[in-house]
């Protein structure tokens, strides 16, 4: 069973987020800490005894933004520990999630934090400590994928966004931003995966860090043979290796 840590500067965020850990049958322990210099004296108290003392710590659920040292900064630093506990942010911010990742944390909770979504957090922490999970343990139900929307996670609530309305798709570490006219959605799947996924769709890969739906291209540019695309008001530039293909395409397109 997993003994955790959580850390948050706000005393009733932290106080849930203790009610739901204490109530998943995965979790041993879980105590709190205000602050990231706490917490950072707790998990040196941890290391000191071992693995398998009174006070260990196999994961940590951690607030980003707190006064002095945050929870990127903790993280950083915990990351050159010879035996780091794993870390899970839970936050309300989503721009931090490449920056999270980069610090090989396990997962990225947005709050208001939803009890079906901390465990699933938990089952991933539970999973790279190999601890099995017990047949007690709560499940999350899998749905078949609906392939004319994609789920986001935006403050703890799940909306599903049209693929139709995306414009584009920008790779951000194990992430991909969606980006539709009015907004955008970060969501934790590669690229490729949606290049595989959206291919039949209209989607095509102009760059290393870029998927396109053609159908929202409004302009194909050429400029002292550099290529690029207007979408909305953005301009994306087009790799060598794409740039071929992507003109047969929109060729294609409007002969067809």
């Amino acid at each position: 069973m997993l003994r955790a840590l959580a850390v948050d500067d706000e005393r009733p965020s932290l106080e849930e987020l203790l009610y739901l850990l204490n109530a998943d049958p995965r979790i041993g322990s879980a105590e709190g800490a205000g602050d990231a210099t706490e917490a950072l004296r707790r998990i040196n108290r941890a290391l000191e005894s071992g693995p398998d003392g009174p006070e260990a710590i196999d994961v940590v659920f951690l607030d980003i933004q707190m006064p002095g040292l945050d929870g990127l900064d903790l993280a950083r630093l915990l990351s050159g520990f010879a035996r780091p506990p794993l870390i899970v942010f839970v936050t309300a911010h989503e721009d931090f999630a490449v920056q999270a990742f980069d610090l090989k944390a396990v997962d990225y909770v947005l709050k208001p934090v939803r009890k079906e979504r901390l465990a699933e957090a938990v089952r991933r922490a539970a999973a790279q400590r190999g601890t099995a999970p017990r047949d007690t343990a709560p499940r999350i139900p899998v749905h078949e994928p609906d392939p004319d929307h994609i789920a986001v996670e935006l403050g703890g609530v799940t909306r599903f966004v049209a693929v139709d309305d995306i414009t584009h798709v920008e790779a951000q570490g194990d992430y991909a931003r969606l980006h539709t006219d009015r907004g955008s959605h970060l969501v934790r799947i590669p690229l490729s995966t949606l290049e595989e996924r959206w291919r039949s769709r209209g989607f095509v890969r102009i760059h290393r860090r870029h998927l396109v739906a053609l159908r929202h291209i409004g302009e194909l540019r050429l400029d002292a043979g550099t290529v690029s695309v207007l979408i909305g008001a953005e301009e994306l530039q087009v790799s060598r290796r794409h740039a071929r293909e992507l003109r047969d395409l929109l060729m294609r397109r409007t002969t067809s």
